[in-house]
């Protein structure tokens, strides 16, 4: 065998797990740092192959993850959550913060930095503690679109809100996360108008540097945020359920999300248990 093809092999010799984990941690630490344009490209790299690393395709991940890799993963996004919650504290204090290019572009590079955050974490089912915080942060991020933003650039930055938004529903309508009753009602009651607001627009929309930006947000995505909507909304207390769907009704904006299913769901849940209280009252 020769020189040429021995070096071919010793490069596709299985690797080390001790040090895929050294390289896993590395790249993480790299991923969730400070964002910086100079790095975007660096850090996106870095992020899709730590995402590969975690993939169950037709092989098996080439990372098992164990207590260091979740505890390093955790903490590395909390850091990255923690600098976020102060350019969020940052903007509430003062819109004109954002009105410079650089930090418009910053908010827009940390959005990315926290969606892709939330897949990893949910991957490692730690996306527990990232979860909660988006939660606290949410009564913030919610307003911040509409009064710090314009133009193409609002439009960009709330259909990225919403991709975060939507992926922090996923995890608590399909139990990867538990949260208290009031935290689940606070989520639809902040986040389903907001949803509703920004479809409308996007449906009014006519330029076509906003039809580019919003081919991203696809329709999908559209359905994938409307279903958690409704599962969300049936976890709720069956008052809080009609108060929800009567303002749904209500709206111009009914189309969408279409709560239908909610509703259907609602009227035949309430039917059953007046029936079931009948039974129970009967002497």
């Amino acid at each position: 065998m020769g020189s040429c093809a021995k070096q071919i092999l010793a490069c596709s010799e299985r690797v080390d797990s001790s040090a895929i984990v050294k390289l896993f941690l590395s790249a993480i630490r790299f991923a969730t740092s400070p964002p910086l344009a100079s790095m975007h490209d660096l850090k996106a790299s870095a992020q899709e192959q730590l995402d590969y690393l975690l993939t169950e395709d037709e092989d098996a991940p080439l990372l098992i993850a164990d207590d260091e890799v979740k505890s390093e993963a955790k903490q590395c996004t909390s850091t990255l959550l923690s600098r976020f919650m102060n350019l969020v504290d940052s903007i509430v204090a003062d819109v004109d913060y954002i009105s410079d290019a650089g930090n418009t572009e910053l908010f827009q590079m940390y959005l990315s930095d926290l969606l892709w955050a939330s897949q990893i974490l949910t991957k490692l089912e730690a996306v527990g503690d990232f979860i909660a915080t988006w939660v606290e942060l949410s009564p913030k991020v919610v307003k911040i679109p509409e009064q710090a933003f314009s133009g193409s650039s609002s439009t960009a930055i709330k259909l990225k809100v919403l991709e975060v938004t939507g992926k922090v529903l996923d995890a608590i309508v399909y139990g990867k996360v538990i949260l208290s009753t009031g935290k689940r009602l606070q989520m639809v009651e902040i986040w389903l108008p907001f949803a509703r607001s920004v479809k409308w627009a996007v449906d009014l929309s006519t330029s076509d540097e906003d039809n580019e930006t919003l081919l991203k947000f696809d329709r999908e995505m559209w359905q994938s945020l409307e279903s958690s909507f409704v599962l969300a909304i049936l976890t709720l207390p069956s008052t809080k359920q009609a108060e929800i769907l009567t303002e749904w009704l209500e709206s111009k904006c009914a189309r969408y999300p279409d709560l239908t299913e909610a509703f259907e769901l609602w009227c035949y849940r309430s039917k059953i248990a007046r029936r079931r209280l009948g039974f129970v009252e009967t002497p």
